[in-house]
């Protein structure tokens, strides 16, 4: 039997995204959504049903921002509960079993400007200062894989960073680097 083509694969990622969308998407939708985190440096994981009867649940969403602190300075940001639909629209369409690996959440602007002055390929306004980026992986999804689901949501930004084993996705505007 013969392996799909990645033309073909893509393809029925981009049409699962369209099924998966309305519904992941719609915080009416009422169909609880959980997700579950491992913050690689602080050693915290995290599993949370955040959304139940259709509404966003305050303490869940007080847990995610926590645990997605910028670690470097252990300052916590209000993380947009966009971005956690995004991820569960992820987590649904790659049909991964395992927690997002997070490289990156929040950051405080001062952490980001050093950043910044370290790189450029950290923006100087960066959406993980507003709660609305997160850098990620899963361990049992290549991460071409993530990539290519990200990309078929259309639901905001995605980076593609091979060679330090990230995806970045935001719930900025569609666009792709």
């Amino acid at each position: 039997m013969n392996s799909p083509s990645r033309r073909c694969f893509v393809a029925t990622l981009g049409a699962s995204a369209l099924a998966i969308g309305p519904s992941w998407a719609r915080a009416g939708s009422g169909a609880p959504r959980a997700l579950n985190f491992d913050n690689l440096h602080t050693g915290e994981k995290l599993v949370v049903e955040y959304f139940q009867a259709d509404r966003y649940l305050p303490d869940a969403l007080a847990a995610v921002n926590h645990l997605l602190r910028d670690f470097r300075t252990g300052d916590v940001g209000a993380v947009d509960p966009a971005l956690l639909d995004l991820l569960h629209g992820l987590g649904s369409l790659t049909g991964s079993t395992r927690a997002f690996q997070i490289i990156s959440g929040y950051r405080s602007p001062a952490t980001n400007a050093v950043l910044h002055e370290r790189s450029s390929g950290v923006a100087s306004g960066s959406l993980h200062m507003r709660g609305q980026a997160i850098d990620i992986r899963l361990g049992d999804v290549p991460l071409t894989t993530l990539r290519n689901a990200a990309l078929a949501l259309r639901a905001g930004g995605v980076g593609y960073y091979a060679a330090s084993n990230f995806v970045h996705v935001d719930c900025g505007r569609v666009r792709a680097w």
